[in-house]
């Protein structure tokens, strides 16, 4: 809640970095065309990330990649700091000729009947502003305590800052601009009765039986509040920008601990999973949102769910050298040029992403082992715990997530490497037990058969060496500094991944054989 044009929205972790850059996203929304501009997303930029960035937490893909595209279409999405608000976008109004840049599709033959208002007596500052749900050119006056509250001076403030944030009308092509001069009006000085209202509206009870949390500046009721407040204001035709500064604009900490990193992504992907059952999934927009940008959140919405499809992917190499078979049935010419067409796309799109945005090989090499470490454990979950929301009626909880917690001072990097036990680790490490236990048993199967048939094992092999590698930060993190880990983990591991192998060798016998461990025979 503000008096002002503009808000400012930063994490309790993040600091300003470059005082110039609030001045760089005004000159955004006051240039010319920016009155339907909502925010202005900069960058997250951390501090104390280890060298290697072992867990991609620098996220350069996504800053660098992702939104640096998405700026070409309706603009970023917003993650939750590093913003800067237009005050009226924040408290749900309409982009300024929202009817002008969507007209109806009987607009051209049935001319809506709008009411005469005289604005040559109406100062300009005060002129009422549309919502979202009004058809009417003003806002009802009797809905304004209950979207706003009971205050008076925060109403009255919301058509001043309005004005304020209006572009400068300095030439004709300039719509809903502001006449030069008009800001250096001195304001009023503050007095006691200001003071006590705006200790009232911060309070916490002020904000009951409002839409506020609702419909009105940040929407409540989601794991991922910031992606549904962005959305909110892109459904109703706002625009965003993305402003990358050449000095970092704000700075903040993140987790570098692999337990909270997992509990960090099991966070977004829990607020992901609600998004994709909500009314706010991106099938339901409106049609003042852009074909391209619905389908940018819609994938906010889906990937969480792709974690089934690596699951598979991760255990089908391990499955190929138990049963000694390959993933397909013969290569032939077909499947390789399919699987050549397949490979030669990903690394063209892989590159361009590296020149076009400048990011290095290893960042972007790390985001994609961290995308399966996550996908196989804190996306996983995620969609476990949404699908019970929505069929079991079981609310969703999450851990905050903690910033430090190593106990050697003298150690910057000293929570790299502390082992917290999670249930998250489960599935990552059964993959690794699964893939290295059908490593050993193709290899001696091979080794003593009688014919060995060392080009098949090598495809199989090379397949699981791959799953591998991309798990190698995971296991890395598992052995902490000095090789401890908690015994509970390998003994789950352990056992759901011998569960495995007896089940398949149970399934899929060695030929000629219908039995395990002698004269037992599995039901």
């Amino acid at each position: 809640m503000s008096n002002g044009p503009f808000i400012l929205n930063l994490d309790c972790d993040h600091y300003i970095y470059n005082s110039q850059a609030m001045r760089e996203g005004m000159c955004f929304m006051m240039d010319r065309g920016g009155d339907r501009i909502c925010y202005v997303q900069f960058p997250q930029r951390f501090e104390g990330i280890d060298p290697s960035d072992r867990y991609a937490n620098h996220n350069t893909v996504f800053f660098d990649v992702n939104m640096r595209a998405l700026d070409g279409l309706q603009g970023p999405v917003y993650v939750g700091t590093g913003c800067l608000f237009r005050r009226i976008a924040l408290y749900g109004f309409d982009p300024p000729r929202s009817k002008e840049h969507h007209p109806g599709c009987c607009s051209c033959c049935f001319s809506r009947r709008k009411k005469h208002v005289s604005v040559a007596t109406t100062p300009e500052e005060n002129r009422a502003l549309r919502m979202g749900d009004s058809d009417d050119e003003e806002m009802s006056l009797s809905l304004l305590p209950k979207r706003f509250g009971n205050s008076n001076f925060l109403i009255d403030s919301i058509p001043v800052a309005e004005f304020q944030g209006r572009p400068l009308a300095d030439h004709p092509a300039v719509k809903n601009g502001r006449p030069p001069g008009a800001l250096t009006i001195p304001r009023e000085l503050l007095d006691a009765s200001t003071v006590a209202e705006a200790i009232s509206v911060i309070s916490c009870w002020y904000e009951d039986k409002t839409e506020w949390g609702n419909r009105v500046g940040w929407i409540y009721g989601s794991v991922t509040e910031d992606v549904v407040t962005g959305y909110r204001m892109h459904n109703r035709g706002w625009k965003s920008v993305y402003c990358v500064t050449k000095r970092d604009a704000f700075r903040g900490t993140a987790p570098i601990n692999l337990t909270d990193r997992l509990h960090q992504v099991l966070r977004w992907a829990t607020g992901s999973v609600e998004i994709f059952f909500s009314r706010n999934n991106a099938l339901l927009a409106s049609p003042r949102m852009k074909l391209l940008q619905r389908v940018a959140y819609l994938n906010v919405g889906i990937y969480p769910f792709t974690s089934i499809f690596l699951i598979v992917y991760c255990f089908l190499p391990a499955l190929s050298l138990f049963s000694g078979q390959f993933i397909v049935q013969t290569l032939n010419v077909t499947f390789l040029t399919y699987l050549l067409v397949i490979t030669v796309t990903l690394c063209m799109l892989a590159v361009l992403e590296i020149k076009w945005s400048g990011i290095e090989l290893e960042e972007w090499w790390r985001n994609e082992q961290f995308w399966l470490i996550g996908g196989t454990s804190a996306h996983l979950a995620a969609v476990l715990q949404g699908l019970l929301k929505v069929i079991a009626g079981i609310e969703i909880s999450f851990t905050l997530t903690s910033k430090s917690g190593g106990d050697d001072i003298d150690d910057e990097y000293a929570d790299l490497y502390v082992v917290k036990w999670t249930s998250l680790m489960i599935p990552p490490i059964t993959i690794m037990m699964t893939n290295l236990i059908a490593i050993a048993v193709a290899f001696s199967r091979t080794i003593y058969s009688v014919l060995p048939q060392w080009s098949r094992l090598l495809g199989g092999v090379f397949f699981s060496f791959w799953v591998l590698a991309h798990l190698y930060p995971f296991a890395k993190g598992l052995m902490g500094r000095r090789g401890r880990t908690p015994t509970i983990v390998f003994v789950w591991s352990g056992l759901i991944a011998i569960t495995i192998s007896l089940l398949w060798v149970a399934i899929s016998p060695p030929s000629g054989s219908t039995q395990i461990g002698g004269s037992f025979e599995f039901p």
